[in-house]
């Protein structure tokens, strides 16, 4: 776990795809983004510009990609998935193996990155909430 709110939660899953690989999820379920309310998207604004601090300050500004993973606005009442946010900080390079593959190998242990990134402080900026 990196970091809890009232609506979200900010974890680096088990079997992580890569180092620092990240997740925010809603507490509560729901298969679709679409479905947020106005009190989450304020939160998840929080959370997210938290996680984002803490890989600025721990990892010294990485490049990232993040995507929405949610089902299609038609299937939005289905109970079968939960939407959520993945970061993806580039802080490796994918070679031969990976690429050949389609598998991935990640050297860093998701229990310790999380904690690194958890006890990342962030300077200056008293809206940000530490965990």
């Amino acid at each position: 776990m990196i970091f809890e709110s009232e609506y979200f939660v900010a974890f680096i899953p088990y079997a992580a795809l890569s180092p620092f690989h990240i997740w925010i999820f809603p507490r509560r379920h729901s298969s679709s983004f679409d479905d947020i309310t106005d009190a989450e998207i304020t939160d998840l604004a929080d959370t997210l510009k938290t996680v984002l601090a803490k890989l600025y300050y721990g990892l010294n500004d990485p490049d990232y990609n993040y995507s929405i993973r949610s089902v299609p606005t038609a299937e939005q009442a289905t109970k079968y998935f939960h939407w959520y946010i993945a970061i993806i900080p580039r802080v490796s390079k994918q070679a031969g193996f990976e690429l050949g593959s389609g598998m991935f190998i990640n050297t860093a242990l998701p229990e310790e990155s999380a904690e690194f990134l958890r006890s990342t402080a962030i300077p200056g900026d008293r809206n940000l909430r530490q965990t």
